[in-house]
């Protein structure tokens, strides 16, 4: 029988790094815009994840309270992917915001179902794996779990909100691998998946004029280019050391959105190369401590759930800062800890506790 163990204090060390690293950079990010009196309020951004941060905290501690287990009941997991699925239809009927319908608002509060749904897909389908863990080698035997990957990404896409419609397909089919699904199904799936991507890209003009701004920046660095160009001069300007913390120029009046999708390029420039390194070495350990805790998981919904949380977390930190780095076509992808966003930051340090709270029970 499983009993509990002492917390993962090396995972929980990173994520309080990351945790206190994230606000201090948004600190900074947002300072110009409160000083130069710019529409944007950088110290009503600041009070605001201020205030999801203490709930994002609180969360996490009842988080660690209760046994993970009880996420595994097959009507709890079904009943919070159910919640996100009505979510993600309440954001698409709420009034829209630059022409997206991402966000759902009440009173002064907003919450972005997409964030949701990444938590809520890794508990559906850590669930629902396991109770298939011994059929689970034809589509025939996935053909729930796809049809619920598929009917989530495409309410994401229609928001709409590509690059977190891949990412959840993305997490959700590396659960498939974890899970033991064979590989053949995935070079089939991907003959279905791929043409479906590529028609989603070319559907919308500004998509693709992202990936012509990516393939040739400075051909377009006044248009569609112009963040992918201001971030990477953020990050080179800050050379080995950077221009020291609050110092940052970029931010100032060149680096759009420099408090949320581009915080990154604020790291780079204020606290250089080394600064950088060693943001993208903690999201690393936070990986490898993560997969740590799922291989040595008493059950495999355990194991699903911390490494899909886990891979979560970091493969959107990823995604973030290859954008800023120039290495990705640009994509609203907020970086997990850092970007403004009380839901991102909220379900992030509920990640993190349910990830501490597998750790906390072994064989």
């Amino acid at each position: 029988m499983a009993k509990r163990l002492a917390t993962d204090r090396v995972l929980l060390g990173v994520a309080v790094i990351l945790f206190g690293a994230g606000l201090l950079m948004l600190w900074s990010a947002s300072q110009p815009f409160s000083e130069s009196g710019a529409r944007v309020n950088g110290e009503a951004i600041m009070v605001r994840q201020l205030f999801w941060a203490i709930l994002g905290v609180a969360v996490m501690l009842v988080s660690l309270r209760f046994d993970y287990r009880i996420l595994r009941s097959r009507y709890v997991a079904f009943s919070i992917l159910g919640l996100a699925m009505l979510l993600l239809v309440g954001a698409l009927a709420s009034p829209s915001v630059n022409e997206t319908n991402r966000w759902i608002r009440l009173g002064g509060v907003s919450f972005q179902p997409s964030e949701f749904a990444k938590l809520a897909m890794v508990i559906f389908l850590a669930s629902e794996f396991e109770r298939r863990a011994r059929n689970l080698q034809t589509f025939r035997d996935l053909m729930a779990p796809a049809f619920s990957v598929g009917v989530v990404t495409l309410l994401v896409y229609l928001e709409p909100d590509f690059g977190s419609s891949i990412h959840i397909a993305l997490v959700a089919s590396a659960l498939a691998f974890l899970a033991g699904v064979p590989f053949r199904l995935f070079v089939m799936g991907a003959g279905v998946v791929l043409p479906v991507v590529a028609l989603g890209i070319a559907s919308a003009s500004y998509r693709l004029e992202r990936i012509f701004a990516f393939l040739d920046p400075w051909a377009q660095r006044q248009g569609s280019a112009y963040q992918l160009i201001q971030s990477v001069i953020a990050v080179g300007s800050g050379g080995p050391l950077g221009r020291g913390f609050m110092r940052g120029e970029q931010k100032t009046s060149f680096l759009p959105y420099p408090y949320s999708d581009f915080i990154f390029g604020v790291v780079g420039e204020e606290l250089g190369f080394i600064g950088a390194f060693i943001v993208v070495s903690l999201f690393l350990i936070f990986l490898w401590r993560g997969l740590r805790t799922a291989q040595r998981a008493p059950d495999m919904f355990g194991r699903l759930l911390a490494a899909g949380l886990s891979m979560t977390i970091v493969s959107q930190a990823f995604i973030n800062m290859s954008v800023v780095l120039g290495l990705s076509p640009t994509k609203g992808i907020p970086l997990p800890f850092f970007s403004a966003g009380g839901t991102s930051l909220v379900l992030c340090l509920l990640s993190v506790g349910l990830v501490l709270n597998v750790s906390q029970h072994t064989d």
